[in-house]
């Protein structure tokens, strides 16, 4: 096996945050440190056994068709903190084989079910010192949602997203001494591709066709395509002649292809619609609310960016939902909709009255605090270099060269363009 500093990323497609976070840890480490890190991103739950397999598909079977029954389903997910206190217990073989074969310095766990019995099983394995255990918690906040199976005391490194989360990870038992909170992890293309005034004016009619003076409204979905569009678009079509819209349907083809019809039937509202994209990014920035359940990738996304989020707790907010939407609601009073007369009342509400959407962004944008990422993978890194002496080079962050404002919009058309004239 070549030498060099070995990561293994434990992961699981239960919704799109955890993934999202993995790939984009891979992708600064290849920028920081280029091949001097290998990242190798396990779906250790799919990959490991049968009943886990079943377990992802029905959480995402619930968070797309039905979200309130995932109170019980949260409720049974906590029994794994019992049943894996210190070991594996479901697919403890195939575990067992990836960390032989790949032999890594540091196991990261991104998801809540890969941290109790995972590290313990890496000690036994690899032995004590030979391989470092951390975990990177995307939780906003602490309370009815946040999963113990997060909680594993033994843990070398324990990184959060915010001061919240992390002080609710002390209280219940993880070292302060082992704790950092070092904010969001997105992908590296979020922080170089910003845009200016001039580049946002410029986006939103030569990618999306949309006008630069109209109040832009974002309706997300995560990969998956979980949605309410329809229920919230006529009360944006009563102000067709103030707004514009931003849809995105994930992998949900239905729904894309209704959206397409519904559009040719409504020329008197600019509307840009897309499937799964992966320029979340740009359409924040472009873009005046977005419209979302309380994942917390894309709220630490609209957050970054100051896009002020209305929250999508129709059928009810799940566990883990609920723990984002409390931080939003208790620093900026954010707000929710269960119904598209409760949105039709926001809406009719900011165009009679443009000051109190000012308010509302005014107090989102306060609750924006620093966040260099680079600090989070160098301080991983660092933790993995401390069972081996091999060197790694450390690169630097912008790269020479690069520009920023326009270099989003720029590096964005020729990947976008293909896309976006399909949606047209």
């Amino acid at each position: 096996m070549e030498k060099k500093l070995r990561i293994l990323v434990l992961t699981s497609s239960t919704g799109g945050g955890h993934d999202a976070r993995a790939q984009a840890f891979a992708q600064w480490c290849f920028v920081l440190y280029q091949h001097g890190v290998d990242v190798r991103i396990e779906q250790m739950l799919e990959n490991s056994s049968v009943v886990n397999r079943s377990g992802v598909k029905l959480y995402n079977w619930i968070q797309l068709n039905l979200p309130v029954l995932h109170n019980a389903f949260y409720a049974a997910v906590e029994l794994l903190s019992l049943l894996n206190r210190n070991r594996v217990t479901l697919g403890n073989r195939y575990y067992r084989e990836v960390l032989e074969e790949y032999r890594p310095h540091l196991v990261l766990s991104v998801h809540d079910c890969l941290n109790r019995g995972y590290f313990q099983v890496a000690r036994e394995v690899l032995g004590e010192d030979q391989v470092k255990c951390a975990t990177y918690c995307g939780e906003f906040s602490g309370g009815w949602g946040y999963s113990r199976n997060w909680l594993e005391p033994s843990v070398d490194l324990f990184i959060s997203r915010t001061p919240t989360a992390r002080d609710y990870a002390v209280k219940n038992g993880v070292p302060a001494d082992h704790t950092l909170v070092r904010g969001h992890l997105m992908r590296p293309r979020a922080m170089l591709e910003k845009l200016s005034e001039k580049g946002r004016v410029r986006y939103l009619w030569r990618e999306l066709r949309l006008k630069p003076d109209r109040f832009t409204v974002f309706l997300a979905t995560g990969g998956n395509g979980a949605n309410n569009h329809f229920a919230l678009l006529p009360a944006l079509a009563r102000h067709a002649d103030k707004l514009q819209v931003i849809a995105i349907c994930g992998r949900n083809n239905d729904t894309y292809n209704q959206l397409l019809h519904w559009r040719a039937n409504h020329p008197e509202m600019p509307f840009f619609v897309d499937g799964y994209s992966d320029v979340m990014h740009l359409l924040m920035q472009v873009s005046d609310v977005i419209i979302t359940r309380g994942g917390t990738t894309t709220c630490a996304k609209a957050l970054h960016f100051g896009c002020p989020i209305v929250f999508n707790a129709f059928g009810g907010i799940m566990p883990q939902e609920k723990l984002t939407w409390k931080f939003f609601r208790n620093g900026a009073r954010s707000l929710k909709v269960e119904s598209g007369d409760d949105f039709g009342r926001i809406i009719d509400d900011w165009m009679h009255a443009p000051q109190a959407y000012q308010r509302y962004r005014d107090d989102f944008v306060r609750m924006q605090y620093p966040d260099d990422q680079t600090l989070l993978i160098d301080d991983l890194v660092n933790l993995a270099r401390r069972v081996t002496d091999l060197p790694v080079k450390r690169f630097p962050f912008p790269p020479e060269g690069h520009l920023e404002d326009e270099a989003g919009a720029e590096a964005s058309d020729s990947s976008r363009r293909g896309d976006a004239a399909a949606a047209k």
